[in-house]
């Protein structure tokens, strides 16, 4: 069977036809003749509808529109609950705690974003050569649908900033989780 010779990641379709071709003339039964046409038939239809060698790069409005949706859609029943306002008390008596939520919620959009492998994120031009747009942006659009839903709704009041602000970071953090996933699952190029 013929080998590609350039690495795992220089590999292209055309290697792949290539291989399954010579294996389609190598086979002697005409059924596992047919099941490699098969998968030389599937191959093509990935490659033309694009899902192979997508990789997402830029962060467009399309990607905050999505991220914005999927963070209402895990964050709104989360509105309603009397738990989140009391766990956001808990988190404003206890501050390290707040920030470790905030530290959870960071690690948990990068790690949906560019570890869990859903799609390929790569990260181009970051804000001040470091932070990646996408989490920064994801996190802030969950923060501020966040803050924007629970005072329109009459969930927090901005009385006492400081425990309003811990019980915001709550439920955005269910939001942001939303957020990832609504920005990568559509995805585009």
């Amino acid at each position: 069977m013929a080998r590609s010779t350039g690495s795992i990641d220089e590999t292209t379709m055309d290697d792949l036809y290539e291989q399954l071709e010579t294996l389609a003339e190598t086979v002697d039964d005409p059924e596992e003749r047919t099941e490699v046409r098969r998968t030389m038939r599937l191959a093509d239809r990935l490659s033309q509808n694009g899902m192979v060698g997508r990789v997402i790069t830029e962060f467009t409005s399309k990607d905050k529109a999505e991220a914005f949706v999927g963070s209402v859609v895990v964050g709104l029943p989360l509105l309603v609950e009397d738990g989140v306002l009391e766990i956001g008390e808990f988190l404003a008596a206890t501050p390290a705690f707040f920030v470790v939520n905030l530290a959870l919620a960071v690690a948990l959009v990068i790690g949906i974003l560019y570890v869990a492998d859903f799609r390929e994120v790569q990260i181009h031009n970051p804000y001040f050569g470091v932070l990646p747009r996408r989490p920064v942006w994801v996190v802030g659009i969950a923060f501020t649908t966040a803050a924007a839903m629970m005072t329109l709704w009459g969930r927090v009041t901005w009385d006492e900033p400081w425990i309003t602000l811990c019980q915001v970071s709550v439920i955005a953090t269910a939001m942001a989780i939303g957020g990832s996933l609504g920005d990568i699952i559509p995805g585009e190029e």
